[in-house]
């Protein structure tokens, strides 16, 4: 993708093209990774910052917007080939960067040895020394820009999104939603809130999307997938995603179904939230439009899954 304000979107190219996205971001002689994806990924991230003409030294952050392995799998790849790199992120995700034993052992038991090694690679431990955290709404100098930490629960409980002076955008992780290429075109958008397991919080996730809206941002740099800059249309149809999501947990709780039913209790119904949303939009869906529908129905539909569980216990 072209650059814009010396930002650059790179194609992760995770699980297939046009799915997940990392930033490099140069403002001089500076540079700096806004996402890190897996370590499979890290040499696309390093291709492109060959093409920027830049140093592997002169990078001088990689920022993650949460640990989930997709945003930040390739992080310990990626500080390996930058030697200068600090990594930022939220306090809470520090210890899970600097020791993954446990986010590795948890994802393991979801995909199995094997997949999760054809998804993520290895995941070594990062020194602590090369870890900065960031507390809610700091800032830190990056080139002739200011980035601005703002802290965002609803997806993730160890989430930030980060403000770019420079070019006036956000670089928004999952809270601000997914709005994949291929489930658009032209002006008709559709973008949807991400629930992934396991701390899907609805009132959360409206605050952190009205947080976004007020920083006065002109775009969204959407980790799924690309610049968006319809920002208070996509405020909009996030706000009615995630009460209509929260809505199937809350059905999904006072039903009758089993704890192992819930899923595909949930799974069903968001597919077929997600169908009418694309056929209200005139959107139509191809075969590859489907996989990446079917994918995060049921992706969303654990996570609301373990909602409905949190809502039976209160």
């Amino acid at each position: 993708m072209p650059a814009f304000a010396g930002i650059t979107a790179i194609d992760c190219h995770y699980l297939m093209p046009r799915l997940a996205a990392a930033y490099l971001m140069v403002d001089g002689d500076q540079a700096c990774f806004v996402e890190n994806n897996t370590t499979h990924a890290v040499p696309r991230l390093l291709a492109a910052l060959e093409e920027q003409g830049v140093s592997r030294e002169s990078v001088r952050y990689a920022i993650i917007t949460h640990v989930h392995l997709d945003h930040a799998g390739g992080s310990a790849a990626l500080l390996a080939a930058c030697p200068n790199a600090t990594l930022l992120c939220h306090p809470k995700a520090a210890r899970h960067v600097i020791d993954p034993s446990r986010l590795v052992e948890s994802s393991k038991a979801v995909y199995g040895p094997e997949a999760f090694e054809k998804l993520y690679g290895s995941i070594e431990p990062i020194d602590a020394r090369r870890v900065q955290t960031l507390v809610d709404n700091a800032s830190v100098e990056f080139g002739s820009r200011t980035l601005r930490f703002l802290h965002t629960r609803g997806h993730a409980d160890h989430h930030f999104v980060i403000h770019d002076s420079k070019s006036n955008g956000v670089f928004t992780g999952d809270t601000f939603g997914i709005a994949y290429p291929d489930l658009q075109s032209g002006a008709r958008r559709f973008l949807f809130a991400s629930t992934t397991p396991t701390q899907f919080h609805p009132e959360e996730a409206h605050a952190s999307v009205e947080k976004i809206l007020n920083t006065g941002a002109d775009r969204a740099y959407l980790t799924h997938f690309g610049s968006f800059d319809e920002m208070a249309d996509g405020a909009r149809m996030l706000h009615a995603s995630i009460d209509a999501q929260a809505e199937i947990a809350r059905q999904a709780a006072e039903s009758d179904e089993t704890a192992e039913q819930l899923t595909q209790f949930c799974e069903t119904r968001v597919r077929n939230y997600f169908q009418m949303e694309l056929e209200e939009r005139g959107l139509a869906t191809n075969e590859r439009a489907q996989k990446l529908v079917d994918l995060d129905a049921s992706i969303n539909a654990m996570g609301l899954a373990l909602f409905a569980e949190r809502l039976r216990r209160a």
